[in-house]
This record gives structure tokens, C-alpha cells and sequence, in this order.
């Protein structure tokens, strides 16, 4: 298997991004799917001004892909970024995000914003 090589300001860069607590808490929340601001508002109790800053820092490293339905966007991971290899090491590393966005479900809260 050939290895990859990802330029090294491209590592560097990604991963401070990652190292906000608070976006890679997001990252993992999408590692295995979608998600709207909404639900990370519910789940990181953050104003929607707040989540959105951190997305647009994903967004615009390219690190995440969004995706619009009607009013709403929702975010997922882009696997086809060249540092995915190690996004995807990191998301491994971390406790899993799922329960939290299960609990939201339970709580009739996922997809709130959906059309």
C-alpha cells in the first residue's frame, strides 16, 4: 500500500483546527453522517453565531462540505480533503460523538430544522 504524503503546512493547519475542543467535537458528530447548526447548537449548548464561526473555519479549510436543503445546511466530512487520512486517525481517537446525537433524537430534537 502506497503512502500518502500531506504537505506539511497542510497537516500543521488542519491540525490546530482540530485542536478546538469544540470543532473537533463537531468533527466527530459528522465522522458518520450529517448534521445541521441546529443540532450542534442543542448539543454543544453554544449560541448558533458561535457554532457557526466554527464551522465556517472548517468549511473554509476545506476540512468539511456542506450541503443545502431549503433554508437549512447541513455538514458533513470531507473524505476527499487531502489530510483526511489523519482527520480520520483522530475522529478514531476520540470517544465516540453518536450518543450524543442518539439523545437528541430520544428527546424529539434531531432534525428540528428539518424542511
Amino acid at each position: 500500500m502506497e503512502k500518502t504524503v500531506i504537505e506539511l503546512e497542510s497537516a500543521a493547519q488542519m491540525l490546530k483546527l482540530l485542536g478546538d475542543k469544540t470543532r473537533l467535537t463537531i468533527m466527530g458528530l459528522i465522522k458518520d453522517g450529517e448534521s445541521c447548526v441546529c443540532e450542534f447548537v442543542e448539543v454543544l449548548q453554544m449560541s448558533q453565531p458561535s457554532v457557526s464561526q466554527h464551522l465556517r473555519k472548517l468549511r473554509d479549510a476545506g476540512l468539511v462540505k456542506e450541503r443545502r436543503r431549503g433554508q437549512w445546511i447541513f455538514y458533513s466530512v470531507n473524505r476527499n480533503h487531502p489530510t483526511y487520512p489523519i482527520v480520520q486517525q483522530v475522529l478514531e481517537q476520540i470517544p465516540d460523538q453518536r450518543e450524543k446525537l442518539q439523545a437528541l433524537e430520544e428527546a424529539g430534537l434531531r432534525i428540528q430544522c428539518d424542511l
